[in-house]
């Protein structure tokens, strides 16, 4: 028997019915023939088909009260006589996605949104209805969540804090601002976002396509204003009107540079204790500098004056102040005042900025030597006197003096420590410093009397005693006195 040729394959159609009433046809990629032998022992054709389907598209977030028509399978094999049924498998089958098995007609009957889930994979199969034997075998194929622009662009990571070195240039990169859209990028702008700056001109822009804020003012000052709030708006759909949009602030702080000069607000006087040990600070002067950091460190030196040698200035780096210190001893009777110049000057210098320079500055510092009161002073610490034992009361034995080394000179006044002298031999002069017998002497029982004398010196306000308190001008002397035979 003779083989007949197959008979032109059966084909199957899927219908893309839109939302927006069009209607879009899918062909089969590709079809298969097979045969098999028949009764007779000769072959005859079958025909099997291999579904691959093009997409399916629903509407996301659709809101209507009747299920949203999605598309329709059908196939050549159905002739309308109600012999096929179509059955829906997979991904959300029954409970999203129902299937009319007479029509073949697909429908949602949830509300679907593409950011949680952006596509279905289901299987379809035709059946015989009596038989439930397949008529075309089971093919898979994808219903698309069509997106729709549902979402505002976010900014993931905001709010943003910026800084950027005041004085920039126009255009000066400050920060990158992004934006994320979860609506689909592949499918029309609803994901295409631009940026635009709602707070914070004329001072920054923004890059629409990119997100990078810059500069757009010359010399920003941080000393006339240090902080800016930016408010960036992110809109899609290419910032369209009906676009969504989202906003986030940028916080720009400016940095400093070393823009300012160090200046003296004024000249310095101070006074200074003769009496000082060296090393001891004499005084502190500071030099203002609006700027901060190491841009504000100062340097200063002694430049002129006649205190070239006795004095000594470093920085306090904490402070920035300069620190004067004694290097040598003063001497109020010798010189009284003194006077310094000196220069501060910028440890860090900037050289964009030397224009704006010198980046120094000059005062002067005077110094006047307060006089301390001195105790007076003996003509000799240790003195050695004779008197005869024979001598009588009253008799002069010799003269003590000692005199006030300050400029006042003021007078002293004589006395005698009578732990030394507890039998009362002797008597001084409180006002000349002559020393006299008070009692007779007797050489046998005490050759020797060693003895301490009390320089006291008397100011004009009151008379310095030995009872006065701590800070007296007092000093003492040794007088040996040797009785003869």
């Amino acid at each position: 028997s003779s083989v007949e040729p197959p008979s032109l394959l059966s084909e199957l159609w899927t219908t893309l019915m839109g939302c927006s009433g069009l209607t879009l046809n899918s062909v089969p990629l590709h079809q298969v023939g097979m045969y098999q032998k028949s009764g007779e022992g000769g072959p005859h054709y079958r025909q099997r088909r291999s579904w691959v389907w093009n997409q399916f598209f629903v509407l996301e977030e659709y809101m209507g009260d009747e299920p949203l028509y999605v598309g329709k399978l059908h196939s050549d094999v159905d002739k309308g006589e109600g012999q096929v049924k179509y059955v829906l498998n997979g991904e959300g089958a029954t409970s999203i996605f129902t299937i009319d098995e007479n029509t073949g007609d697909i429908h949602a009957t949830k509300r679907l949104d593409r950011e949680e889930q952006a596509y279905y994979t289901l299987r379809a199969q035709a059946r015989h209805r009596h038989t439930n034997l397949p008529v075309e075998p089971e093919s898979e194929f994808v219903i698309k969540v069509q997106d729709i622009n549902d979402n505002e662009p976010k900014f993931l990571d905001g709010p943003y804090s910026a800084r950027v070195p005041e004085m920039s240039p126009v255009g000066t990169s400050v920060v990158t601002v992004v934006a994320t859209d979860a609506d689909d990028p592949t499918y029309g702008n609803s994901a295409r976002v631009v940026y635009s700056i709602l707070e914070g001109q004329p001072y920054f822009s923004v890059e629409p396509r990119t997100g990078v804020v810059r500069t757009a003012l010359p010399n920003m000052d941080r000393e006339a204003r240090e902080q800016y709030l930016l408010v960036i708006q992110a809109k899609d759909m290419v910032g369209q009107m009906g676009g969504l949009s989202g906003t986030t602030s940028v916080t720009v702080t400016l940095s400093d540079v070393n823009d300012n000069p160090p200046h003296f607000s004024q000249s310095y006087q101070f006074s200074v204790s003769e009496s000082l040990p060296v090393a001891t600070t004499v005084a502190k002067i500071k030099a203002l500098d609006s700027d901060v950091g190491p841009n504000a460190e100062m340097e200063y030196r002694i430049v002129d004056g006649d205190g070239l040698g006795l004095f000594r200035i470093t920085p306090d780096p904490d402070t920035q102040e300069g620190i004067i210190t004694l290097q040598k001893g003063l001497d109020f009777e010798t010189k009284s005042s003194y006077t310094l110049r000196v220069e501060a000057s910028n440890r860090n210098i900037d050289l964009r900025f030397l224009s704006l320079g010198p980046f120094s500055d000059t005062a002067t510092v005077r110094l006047n030597v307060q006089n301390v009161d001195e105790p007076p002073v003996f003509s000799s610490p240790f003195s050695k006197m004779v008197i005869s034992e024979e001598a009588e009361m009253g008799t002069t034995i010799g003269t003590i003096f000692a005199h006030d080394p300050d400029s006042t000179n003021s007078p002293i006044r004589y006395s005698i420590d009578r732990n030394t002298d507890l039998e009362r031999f002797f008597n001084i002069d409180a006002t000349t410093g002559v020393i006299s017998t008070a009692k007779p002497l007797d050489r046998e029982v005490n050759a020797i009397h060693n003895i301490t004398i009390f320089a006291t010196e008397i100011r004009k306000s009151s008379v310095l005693t030995l009872l006065c308190p701590r800070g007296c001008y007092i000093t003492s002397g040794l007088l040996s006195i040797n009785v003869a035979t």
